[in-house]
């Protein structure tokens, strides 16, 4: 299992699971910048067939601004994914990634502080889905 992520396992509708990611996002301060339809994707460029996976890119604009103001090249890192698949069990599976692993790890301590955040706020996010209420 990949380290550099939080994740969920639900027992809900991949569908289901998209139509609370903004309400559950918007609750911790982020929005949901992109969206990539990676089956369409595969299908439209390669013409296989893929599980139903989205890629979104969420962001919280006051953590952003703040760490590039700490590490201008940062951007490179952003937004933070959000990955919602339906996996091999016929449940949806929800990651996002985990700043402590990817952020944290250029060794800024102010920008530690800042993955600490994000990584709190995103995991909130999940145990929202989870618990099926965005509030």
């Amino acid at each position: 299992m990949a380290t550099f992520v939080q994740r969920k396992v639900l027992n809900l509708s991949y569908d289901e699971v998209l139509a609370r990611i903004p309400e559950a996002l918007k609750t911790e301060g982020f929005g949901v910048l992109t969206e990539i339809d990676v089956r369409e994707t595969m299908k439209k460029k390669l013409d296989v067939d893929f599980r139903r996976y989205k890629i979104l890119g969420a962001c919280n604009p006051v953590l952003a601004r703040k760490a590039l103001g700490i590490e201008l090249e940062l951007g490179v890192m952003l937004p933070c994914n959000l990955i919602v698949y339906e996996g091999d069990d016929g449940k949806t599976v929800v990651a996002a990634v985990d700043p402590m692993q990817t952020l944290a790890a250029l060794g800024q301590p102010k920008l530690e502080e800042v993955a600490q955040e994000v990584q709190q706020r995103l995991g909130r996010v999940l145990e929202r889905l989870e618990q099926g209420r965005a509030a």
